[in-house]
């Protein structure tokens, strides 16, 4: 956990990757919610 504070409090490109990848996430699961919900049969 350290580890990952210091990843992210300690120098701005962490913060910076840490920021992307959670976006990058966020980005994928709308997508793939997206996804299911229109393939849904009515």
């Amino acid at each position: 956990m350290a580890f990952w504070l210091d990843l992210m409090f300690g120098n701005p490109i962490g913060l910076m990757s840490m920021i992307v990848i959670f976006t990058t996430i966020g980005i994928m699961s709308y997508l793939i919610w997206l996804f299911i919900h229109k393939s849904k049969p009515e």
